[in-house]
Protein backbone atom coordinates (compact mmCIF):
# COMPACT_ATOMS: atom_id res chain seq x y z
CA UNK A 1 0.00 0.00 0.00
CA UNK A 2 1.47 3.33 -1.05
CA UNK A 3 1.93 5.86 1.71
CA UNK A 4 0.05 9.09 1.16
CA UNK A 5 2.09 12.24 1.08
CA UNK A 6 1.59 14.51 4.05
CA UNK A 7 0.98 17.23 1.49
CA UNK A 8 -1.68 15.34 -0.46
CA UNK A 9 -4.22 18.01 -1.06
CA UNK A 10 -2.36 20.52 1.05
CA UNK A 11 -0.59 22.32 -1.73
CA UNK A 12 -2.74 23.24 -4.67
CA UNK A 13 -1.96 25.48 -7.59
CA UNK A 14 -4.12 28.52 -7.58
CA UNK A 15 -5.06 29.91 -10.98
CA UNK A 16 -2.15 31.80 -12.44
CA UNK A 17 -1.80 35.19 -10.86
CA UNK A 18 -1.95 38.07 -13.28
CA UNK A 19 1.37 39.77 -13.62
CA UNK A 20 1.93 43.41 -14.32
CA UNK A 21 2.65 42.46 -17.92
CA UNK A 22 -0.84 40.93 -18.24
CA UNK A 23 -2.51 43.78 -16.42
CA UNK A 24 -0.83 46.33 -18.68
CA UNK A 25 -1.39 44.07 -21.69
CA UNK A 26 2.20 44.56 -22.75
CA UNK A 27 3.70 42.52 -25.53
CA UNK A 28 6.25 40.77 -23.34
CA UNK A 29 6.12 36.98 -23.55
CA UNK A 30 7.05 36.19 -19.95
CA UNK A 31 4.50 33.72 -18.54
CA UNK A 32 2.67 34.68 -15.36
CA UNK A 33 4.03 33.24 -12.12
CA UNK A 34 2.11 30.41 -10.50
CA UNK A 35 1.04 30.77 -6.91
CA UNK A 36 1.11 27.73 -4.62
CA UNK A 37 -0.88 27.82 -1.41
CA UNK A 38 0.71 25.73 1.31
CA UNK A 39 -0.91 24.87 4.60
CA UNK A 40 1.33 26.04 7.42
CA UNK A 41 1.25 25.67 11.19
CA UNK A 42 2.70 27.60 14.11
CA UNK A 43 4.54 25.60 16.75
CA UNK A 44 2.34 26.93 19.53
CA UNK A 45 -0.79 25.66 17.70
CA UNK A 46 0.55 22.20 16.81
CA UNK A 47 -0.80 20.16 19.74
CA UNK A 48 -4.19 21.89 19.66
CA UNK A 49 -4.53 21.29 15.93
CA UNK A 50 -3.58 17.62 16.26
CA UNK A 51 -6.41 17.22 18.78
CA UNK A 52 -8.85 18.84 16.32
CA UNK A 53 -7.88 17.15 13.06
CA UNK A 54 -9.65 13.94 12.12
CA UNK A 55 -6.73 12.68 10.04
CA UNK A 56 -3.69 13.10 12.26
CA UNK A 57 -2.24 9.89 10.81
CA UNK A 58 -1.32 12.00 7.75
CA UNK A 59 0.89 14.26 9.85
CA UNK A 60 4.18 13.57 11.61
CA UNK A 61 3.92 13.14 15.37
CA UNK A 62 5.95 16.28 16.13
CA UNK A 63 6.18 19.81 14.84
CA UNK A 64 9.90 19.73 14.09
CA UNK A 65 9.53 16.80 11.69
CA UNK A 66 6.57 18.45 10.01
CA UNK A 67 8.43 21.76 9.68
CA UNK A 68 11.47 20.12 8.08
CA UNK A 69 9.28 18.36 5.51
CA UNK A 70 7.26 21.51 4.87
CA UNK A 71 10.38 23.65 4.34
CA UNK A 72 11.79 21.02 1.97
CA UNK A 73 8.53 20.99 -0.01
CA UNK A 74 8.46 24.80 -0.11
CA UNK A 75 12.02 24.87 -1.47
CA UNK A 76 11.09 22.27 -4.09
CA UNK A 77 8.04 24.25 -5.24
CA UNK A 78 9.98 27.51 -5.38
CA UNK A 79 12.69 25.81 -7.45
CA UNK A 80 9.99 25.17 -10.06
CA UNK A 81 9.46 28.94 -10.31
CA UNK A 82 6.32 29.14 -8.21
CA UNK A 83 5.61 31.64 -5.50
CA UNK A 84 4.60 30.00 -2.22
CA UNK A 85 1.96 31.52 -0.01
CA UNK A 86 2.03 30.08 3.49
CA UNK A 87 -1.51 29.82 4.81
CA UNK A 88 -1.42 29.47 8.57
CA UNK A 89 -4.13 27.31 10.08
CA UNK A 90 -5.32 28.95 13.28
CA UNK A 91 -7.25 26.59 15.60
CA UNK A 92 -10.09 28.99 16.35
CA UNK A 93 -10.56 30.31 12.84
CA UNK A 94 -10.21 26.89 11.23
CA UNK A 95 -12.80 25.31 13.50
CA UNK A 96 -15.32 28.08 12.82
CA UNK A 97 -14.58 28.04 9.09
CA UNK A 98 -15.13 24.26 8.90
CA UNK A 99 -18.35 24.49 10.91
CA UNK A 100 -19.70 27.27 8.68
CA UNK A 101 -19.07 25.10 5.60
CA UNK A 102 -20.10 21.79 7.14
CA UNK A 103 -16.65 20.29 6.59
CA UNK A 104 -14.74 17.69 8.56
CA UNK A 105 -11.50 19.09 9.98
CA UNK A 106 -9.16 17.12 7.71
CA UNK A 107 -6.56 17.63 4.98
CA UNK A 108 -9.21 18.35 2.35
CA UNK A 109 -10.64 21.18 4.45
CA UNK A 110 -7.14 22.51 5.18
CA UNK A 111 -6.33 22.53 1.47
CA UNK A 112 -9.64 24.17 0.59
CA UNK A 113 -9.05 26.90 3.16
CA UNK A 114 -5.54 27.49 1.81
CA UNK A 115 -6.87 27.81 -1.72
CA UNK A 116 -9.55 30.28 -0.67
CA UNK A 117 -7.03 32.42 1.20
CA UNK A 118 -4.61 32.34 -1.76
CA UNK A 119 -7.35 33.28 -4.19
CA UNK A 120 -8.36 36.21 -2.00
CA UNK A 121 -4.70 37.26 -1.79
CA UNK A 122 -4.22 37.04 -5.55
CA UNK A 123 -7.09 39.43 -6.16
CA UNK A 124 -5.43 42.02 -3.96
CA UNK A 125 -2.03 41.77 -5.69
Amino acid sequence: MAKKSMFSGASKTVDKVKTKQETNKSTQTQPPAALQAMVWYKKEDWDTLLEMFTDTEKLPPNYETWLKRAEDKKTEVEALGCTVLKVYIDPTNFKGWCESKGLEMNSEARAQMAIEVAQAQSFSM
